[in-house]
């Protein structure tokens, strides 16, 4: 019998082979779950609704985002209500800096899945909040 050794090259081939199609397996799983968009329900009236947990962005969050307002109440809250405006110049960002500083909490209404009956008060913010200076 006449066995014939592999050579180097066969060798470093084959690895490079293995190894290719372990990324590539990996790699593909990895873009199918990213690329994964979790289907909201809609209500009645259009809006989709759940938690802000299933969204895979800002741009996949639902209409109606599932919260716990005051007293203990489940309801909605409506993504536009949570969503502040985003300063276009820097004396405006430095005026919603000021604002938000002086008011760490805000009010805004809980809805029932309907997303149009108020059922309570969600509060927004209430964390510690601190400014810091920059040293010059």
């Amino acid at each position: 019998m006449n066995f014939k050794l592999f050579g180097i090259k066969t060798l470093v081939f084959g690895v490079a082979l293995a190894v290719g199609v372990v990324v590539g397996t990996l790699g593909y799983h990895i873009v199918v779950q990213a690329s994964t968009v979790h289907a909201f329900p809609k209500n009645q009236n259009g809006q989709t609704y759940g938690s802000k947990a299933d969204a895979t962005s800002l741009d996949t969050e639902p209409d109606l985002i599932s919260a716990v307002g005051i007293g203990g109440i489940s309801g909605y809250v409506k993504r536009t209500d949570l969503d502040q405006s985003l300063p276009k110049t820097p004396e405006e960002a430095v005026a919603l800096t000021k604002y938000n500083l002086a008011h760490s909490t805000r009010e805004i209404p809980l809805y029932a899945i309907d997303g149009k009956t108020v059922i309570g008060k969600f509060i927004v913010g209430g964390g510690e909040t601190k400014e810091f200076k920059t040293v010059e």
